[in-house]
Parts: C-alpha cells; sequence; structure tokens
C-alpha cells in the first residue's frame, strides 16, 4: 500500500469480510432455531464470556468467533500468539492388536511406518473417492492410537469408523467428552509454553507428541502440531484441567503479547496457508487428489476404503482441481462465487476472504484443468460483476512450521 486512503481501503475490505463472517455466524444460529443454552460448550466457556469473546453457534457448539477483533487476533499469532480453544474436536481411540491394520484400511496414508508419538495426517475416503473427513492419526504406541477428528463430523466419522473396523480385533471409544484441547500458535508460542513445562519443548518435533507432560502442574498429551501456519502446540487434558492450563498460558504469555483468538482468525488463517477445510475444499464430492493433497494418497499400499476409485482417476486424469486465485481489482471473494472465463462458468470459490498479511483478496477455488495453469487470468461474478483474477500458486503466505 502506498497511500494512506489505499491502506484505509484495504482494511475497510478487511472489516467488511469479518463483519461478514458474524453475520453469517448469526444467521446459521437464527436458522438453526435453537437458543443458547441450548449449545454444547465447551470447558472454556465461562473464560470466553470472562473475556468478552462474542459467542456464536458453530455447528452447534457455542465458540468465541472474536474477542478483540478478527484482524488484531491474526497478527498476533502471525507475529507473536494467539491461544485458541479448539476443544470442539472429536478424538476417537482405537486400540487393540489389529489397530494399525484397522487405521490403514480406514485412511488413504500409510500410518505402518509411524513411529510411536509421531503422527500422520490422512484424508478419510469414502469408496467413490470422496471424503468422509481429514483426520490426524496420533500413534501412542504399537496398538494404541487416536483419530483426531473435525467437530462437526465426530459422530458421524465414529460410525463410519465402527462400521468398518468391525472385522478387526479392536476396540473403538469415541473419548472426545473426556478431553479438552488447547492450540497455542505463533512464533512465541514455544516460549510461552516453556514457562509452564519442565520439559524441554524443542526435543518435541513437527507432528510429534508427548504424553504425560506437565503443563501448569497437570497432566497433557502435548503435539506440534496445528492450523495456522505458524509454529506451535496442540494440547490435549482433562476438561477440568483447561481452565487452569488457559489462564496460565494468558497470564505467562503477557509479556510476550498472547492473546485469545476465536474462529474468525483461525479461518483466515489457515486460509492463507490454504489447508484444507472440510465442507470447503475437502467434502464427500471432492476427492483429497481434486483438492490437491496427492501426497497423502498411497496408492501403493495394499488396500483402503476408495482405492479403486482413486486409482482410476489419477489413471483417467484429473478434470479439475483446487487452486489458488488473487483478485486483481478491489472486491472481497467469498465460497460459492462463480468462477467464469468469456462469459461461462469453470469453477467456483470454496474459500475467499481478504487477506490481512497480504493485503489483497484471495480464493482458493475448485476450477476445471486446462484454466488452471500458473498465471491464468479468470474472472469471478461478484454480484453480477465479472472481476479479474489470475491463477496464482499456493500456499500464499510462507509456512513457519519447526521442522528440524
Amino acid at each position: 500500500m502506498n497511500t494512506k486512503h489505499e491502506y484505509a481501503s484495504a482494511i475497510g475490505i478487511a472489516v467488511s469480510w469479518a463483519q461478514a463472517f458474524l453475520q453469517l455466524a448469526h444467521n446459521t444460529y437464527l436458522a438453526g432455531g435453537g437458543v443458547m443454552s441450548e449449545l454444547r460448550k465447551t470447558p472454556l466457556f465461562e473464560a470466553h464470556e470472562s473475556l468478552g469473546g462474542k459467542i456464536i453457534d458453530f455447528g452447534g457448539w457455542a465458540l468465541p468467533v472474536q474477542y478483540s477483533g478478527i484482524l488484531d487476533e491474526h497478527r498476533a499469532v502471525r507475529e507473536r500468539a494467539g491461544l485458541f480453544d479448539v476443544s470442539h474436536m472429536g478424538e476417537i481411540h482405537i486400540k487393540g492388536p489389529q489397530a494399525q491394520a484397522a487405521i490403514d484400511h480406514l485412511v488413504t496414508n500409510d500410518c505402518s511406518k509411524a513411529k510411536i508419538h509421531q503422527l500422520v495426517y490422512s484424508p478419510m475416503c469414502y469408496p467413490d473417492g470422496g471424503v468422509v473427513d481429514d483426520i490426524l492419526v496420533y500413534k501412542l504406541c504399537e496398538d494404541d492410537y487416536w483419530l483426531v477428528v473435525n467437530a462437526a463430523n465426530t459422530d458421524k466419522d465414529f460410525d463410519w469408523v465402527k462400521r468398518n473396523v468391525s472385522g478387526y480385533d479392536v476396540t473403538v471409544e469415541n473419548i472426545s467428552p473426556q478431553v479438552a484441547q488447547i492450540a497455542i500458535q505463533g512464533p512465541a508460542a514455544q516460549r510461552i509454553l516453556q514457562k509452564t513445562t519442565p520439559c524441554d519443548l524443542s526435543s518435541i518435533k513437527f507432528f510429534w507428541c508427548l504424553p504425560d507432560v506437565e503443563i501448569a502442574g497437570r497432566k497433557a498429551l502435548v503435539s506440534r502440531t496445528g492450523y495456522t501456519g505458524e509454529d506451535g502446540f496442540e494440547i490435549y487434558c482433562r476438561p477440568e484441567d483447561a481452565r487452569h492450563i488457559w489462564d496460565t498460558l494468558l497470564a505467562e504469555g503477557k509479556d510476550e503479547g498472547i492473546v485469545p483468538a476465536g474462529l474468525g482468525a483461525r479461518d483466515t488463517l489457515r486460509f492463507e496457508v490454504a489447508l484444507p477445510l472440510y465442507g470447503h475444499e475437502l467434502s464427500p464430492e471432492i476427492t483429497p487428489l481434486e483438492a490437491g493433497l496427492g501426497f497423502f494418497v498411497k496408492l501403493k499400499k495394499p488396500d483402503f476404503i476408495g482405492k479403486d476409485a482413486l486409482a482410476a482417476q489419477k489413471e483417467k486424469g484429473l478434470t479439475r482441481k483446487i487452486v489458488g486465485l488473487e483478485l486483481m481489482g478491489r472486491g472481497v471473494p467469498r465460497e460459492g462465487y462463480a468462477v467464469m472465463s468469456d462469459g461461462k462458468q469453470v469453477g467456483y470459490l470454496t474459500s475467499g476472504a481478504f487477506s490481512p498479511t497480504m493485503n489483497k483478496g484471495l480464493a482458493l477455488a475448485l476450477v476445471a484443468m486446462e484454466f488452471t495453469e500458473i498465471g491464468t487470468e479468470l474472472d469471478i461474478d461478484i454480484r453480477g460483476k465479472a472481476c479479474p483474477v489470475k491463477v496464482v500458486k499456493t500456499p500464499f503466505y510462507q509456512k513457519s512450521y519447526r521442522k528440524e
């Protein structure tokens, strides 16, 4: 931005997007006809209220969409640290002599080579290649695993897992009510969390975890993971310990500039690093190959649900895939907008926003293959107006994971 006027315009666009996010969430709540008292609450609900969090209905959960503001919280995570309540996420426990084989039957990635305390990211597919969910597999020991699943899919996933591992010597339990989850994310995350634990956090590598870690005097499982593109940790603890850990982290991180962050910033942060969101870039109608997740589809595995369909799709060649788009002028791209070429629709936006970090309108879109080359110029239909965009490389923002 070269002038105060241009900067103000950009901030205005970003604020309008944030307001739209809030309005959409509010409309979703009203459409459900629910009363706030009927929503499911995490163990941190009272903490959110005391901090002035704006509570919305998020898939039946009462969760904060923002505290001080989406833009402030977004910048805090990129520059310092943010604290997220993600206790609504689901945890499914699979244990038994055939646990690893059962999980490899369920997911597209290969878990057979995972070491104890290592994590594996993977789609979990239907027989036709559509996605049931994208999950994290935690290998706690040789016959003991957690599947961490998306909140809105927990019940569906639990039923799917039970049905499809019935022939294996395993037990399956939905332990979600027994687990609270807190994410601390950002460049200062390790320094802040280290103040609360005798554990050497530098020993936890990216996509690894340690169980029985003492955090603020309470026991927790800690993994070096997150959904923001920044370094950080996710803390799994007992629900009754969540408030103590939350308050301790905010107090210990005060000098580092930590802030509580809500769903709005969580979405803009994941969007800038092009992390897929179920129901947007992944769904029963969008395969992992179309979503650009081919690396996590191991077709050389002996078998998994959806293998035949995905192998056939790869052999035949994709007809569409997810790409990044950059808006060439003013406007805010939003989910569902049509992508056009010479007046003909060739795709649609799966996610879109004004990027607080990049200071421009960006989108992820499912587009016909012939229009996916970097630099291809297209249009998106914003309320009947054709707004020029071009295909750009993703992620839009360079991830800052610690991988050593």
